[in-house]
């Protein structure tokens, strides 16, 4: 019976060593994985992109003065597709979507869309320099006191909010975006707004956009 019963602990020593060092191996082997799948996803957006939510709600009324000194507001934006972007020079989520904004932009600027960068909290002098650096072509307006974040109701950094041309807030970010993301939710709503149906067709169209979303 002693002899037994060594065998059965000596069994479980050697079951308990084994699955010690499956559990090492594994441990070794997934950061690896987790890498090789980080890296294909890198190699075309080159960061992970938050989602989008699916919100419908009026745009609030947010009016600042840009670096020319000139009184802008987002309301001078309506009949467009805009998408709100607020950031700050010290965020590096920030400033990493910077160049992907700035493509989208170029691309599809001609068809009426527009992004609205606006910074909150840095001096408008920094925000100058950065936006002069960085060649962004699309506008920026310097927030010092962050009215359009309170407006928002918005407490984190990068966030980013699509408005419809009837002033409707119809998409949400809280986080990121990448060049994917751009494609796959807002060029959909571009097709809708500046493609070449009818009045009727396009507000129908807009109508489903906002209660179905993507």
């Amino acid at each position: 019976m002693q002899s037994r019963s060594n065998i059965q602990i000596l069994a479980l020593v050697v079951m308990g060593v084994g699955l010690l060092i499956l559990g090492g191996a594994a441990f070794m082997l997934l950061p690896g994985l987790a890498g090789s799948a980080s890296d294909d996803a890198g190699a075309s957006s080159g960061y992970f992109s938050a989602m989008p939510a699916k919100v419908d709600f009026p745009a609030p009324e947010v009016s600042l003065v840009d670096f020319q000194g000139r009184n802008v507001s987002l309301s001078d934006w309506r009949g467009h597709v805009v998408l709100v972007n607020h950031w700050a020079t010290w965020c590096p989520p920030c400033k990493a979507e910077m160049p992907v904004l700035q493509a989208y932009y170029e691309d599809y600027k001609e068809r009426g869309f527009t992004i609205v960068a606006i910074e909150a909290g840095e001096p408008v002098d920094e925000v100058a320099a950065y936006v002069q650096q960085q060649r962004l072509t699309f506008p920026v307006w310097p927030d010092p006191q962050q009215m359009a974040m309170r407006a928002f109701g918005e407490e984190y950094l990068p966030s980013s909010y699509v408005i419809d041309p009837d002033g409707q807030v119809v998409l949400y970010w809280n986080g990121a975006i990448n060049r994917e993301m751009l494609e796959k939710y807002v060029t959909p709503l571009l097709e809708i707004v500046y493609g070449s149906k009818s009045y009727l067709a396009r507000q129908t169209d807009l109508f489903r956009f906002r209660r179905f979303g993507f």
